[in-house]
């Protein structure tokens, strides 16, 4: 009931509407006697007087008119009261699913790198979608059939043994029994919805994938085994499914057969009661028409409780996002300068650990306002993690990093990272025309001032397109190479003027001309800007005021392309590599074995 209880205080500002749509749920469960009550009362007052005579025809005609005219204008108020009450619970549970989607959008926003990293795509997007609808449909359907359900059977049963308590017994005798098999399913459906929710998921995060991945799939030419994989997914799916629903079916016959013997008794009990006279035959169309007011809702019962257990299952998923907290969030007592950052970075002692285990150890460096540093060295060497603790996409797990002579947990978060412009080289592009992509981080950018930024980056095949800057790129950049994609994202993060732009390995995909005319325009930007460049090509380190050479997530050296092609280690020997002087990393590598 946990759950009942947060989506009901989620509803805050739609309580009394909701309050009264449980109400009149409850009047319309009473309403719906109303016409088999109608009905009797014209057994007993018209037809029976008629049949024993007491009455003629010319003298009653009158009166069933009228109670014919009551009976239309009745049915006719209950559908109207109907359509005004579903219309109250729809309003509310929309406006619910709004605002809880909202929120829970907006929360999923502030989280960090560590979270997106454990949390499947595709199960994110089944709470965000199914899952809320779910709850939504709960709110609006399965609560009010519910209640409404529980209700008219007991103003039936009361209505019963007011008119004649034996007759009225005869017809309940099996409603403990079908009570008692309604529990017993409840409690052995709720794992079963568990699991199908959980299918779900996986089978919308193995879709998800495919669709991201379909060039990857295509060029190795393995699309029928995505098509097997996702059978199987889909075939686990179908069969947690099947066993759920199949389990309802193994109730649901003793249910009917029980429901139908109230039928049965109404025959038997209600035609030997009528044939001694101890009821009137307005009592036994009273008590036949209302049968299915008590078979109607023990039926229902099992189905509704079904749903119930899926709304939990949901539900669950739901709460669980809605409470996730990000490890990296702003300070109570933040900072938040109103002055541009000057771009001065020290890391002291910075050390990393994620999930346990060290990425980077004793890092201490300091980068001057302006400066452009590079940084390089082999692949895993905790190059990208880093930078990424600049912008706070981790928390340092030792030491101190400072941005300004300010530690950057002490900033606000979105102060922080609106100061720094990253490029990756990885890079994601919204569906999106190029204007948009490149204004992305600020909208208010205009047509020329985007154009501005993407000469600076050279976006000029941007005139090859069919619409020029408001060509629709497509999701992920679709269309694109990996080089224009670069430079979009490059323009992107230059045209917030930030006062740290943060580039990892940007360039990789460009041409050497391309890369050179970039440089360029990056060493003579028209706003102060500290350059952190992650590279692997000389051609862009060697520009570099200082390059930072990590190994092992440390620090080995540190100095300028001069300093460090002339001086062994890896820089050299990358330096001689790319320039095709293997000969004398041959001849260095024999003189070192020859000096060991």
């Amino acid at each position: 009931m946990f759950q009942l209880k947060w989506v009901w205080k989620r509803m805050e500002g739609d309580h009394v509407r909701y309050i009264l749509a449980l109400c009149s749920t409850l009047i319309l469960s009473t309403m719906d006697l109303g016409n088999s009550m109608i009905t009797a009362n014209i057994m007993d007052t018209v037809f029976q007087p008629l049949q024993d005579g007491a009455v003629t025809a010319d003298g009653i005609l009158h009166h069933l008119v009228v109670m014919v005219g009551v009976l239309i204008g009745f049915t006719l108020l209950r559908t109207c009261y109907n359509y005004v009450t579903i219309m109250t619970y729809e309003s509310c549970s929309q406006r619910l699913i709004y605002n809880l989607r909202r929120d829970l959008y907006k929360n999923m926003q502030e989280q960090d790198q560590s979270f997106f990293g454990t949390n499947r795509t595709g199960d994110l997007m089944t709470r965000l979608t199914g899952d809320m609808d779910m709850v939504r449909y709960a709110v609006s359907w399965i609560l009010r059939n519910l209640m409404g359900n529980i209700v008219l059977f007991i103003i039936t049963a009361v209505v019963f043994i007011v008119t004649d308590w034996l007759f009225a017994l005869s017809m309940l005798f099996v409603s403990p029994i079908i009570l008692a098999l309604t529990a017993a399913f409840s409690k052995k459906v709720h794992p079963l919805y568990v699991d199908v929710r959980e299918k779900l998921s996986r089978l919308n995060t193995q879709a998800q994938e495919n669709i991201a991945g379909n060039r990857v799939i295509k060029a190795f030419a393995r699309e029928q085994y995505e098509i097997d994989r996702f059978d199987e997914k889909n075939r686990e799916y179908k069969e947690v499914n099947k066993t759920a629903s199949l389990m309802w079916l193994k109730f649901s016959p003793y249910i009917d057969i029980l429901s139908q013997a109230l039928s049965i008794a109404v025959l038997l009990v209600g035609g030997t009661f009528l044939i001694i006279g101890r009821i009137s035959i307005g009592t036994f169309t009273l008590f036949n028409s209302l049968t299915w007011t008590l078979t109607g809702p023990m039926r229902m019962l099992g189905m509704h409780l079904n749903d119930l257990q899926r709304f939990f299952a949901s539900s669950n998923k739901i709460i669980e996002l809605y409470y996730a907290k990000s490890t990296i969030v702003s300070r109570p007592d933040a900072q938040n300068p109103t002055q541009r950052t000057r771009g001065e970075i020290e890391f002291k002692n910075v050390g990393l650990k994620l999930h346990g285990n060290p990425v980077l150890q004793d890092i201490n460096l300091k980068i001057q306002p302006g400066e452009t540093v590079a940084i390089m060295g082999p692949t895993g060497c905790g190059k990208t993690s880093l930078i990424s603790l600049i912008p706070r996409f981790y928390n340092v797990s030792e030491g101190q990093l400072f941005l300004d002579g300010i530690q950057v947990r002490m900033y606000d978060l979105k102060r922080l990272r609106s100061s720094i412009g990253i490029a990756t080289q990885d890079v994601f592009l919204f569906s999106d025309t190029v204007d948009g992509n490149i204004a992305y981080g600020d909208t208010s950018l205009s047509e020329d001032e985007v154009k501005r930024y993407a000469k600076m980056a050279d976006v000029d095949f941007v005139d090859d397109l069919t619409e020029g800057y408001d060509t629709i790129i497509g999701e992920r950049g679709t269309g694109l190479s990996g080089g224009q994609k670069q430079r979009i994202a490059l323009a992107r993060a230059l045209a917030v003027r930030p006062s740290v732009l943060i580039l990892d390995d940007t360039t990789s995909a460009v041409d050497l001309e391309t890369e050179k005319y970039i440089q360029e325009q990056l060493a003579s930007l028209d706003f102060p800007c500290t350059k952190i460049i992650v590279a692997q090509r000389i051609s862009t380190t060697k520009r570099a005021d200082k390059i930072v050479v990590m190994q092992d997530g440390r620090i080995v050296d540190v100095g300028t392309h001069a300093e460090l092609s002339q001086k062994p280690g890896y820089y050299r020997e990358v330096f001689l590599l790319q320039n095709g002087m293997e000969d004398q990393l041959e001849e260095a590598a024999v003189s070192g074995k020859a000096g060991d």
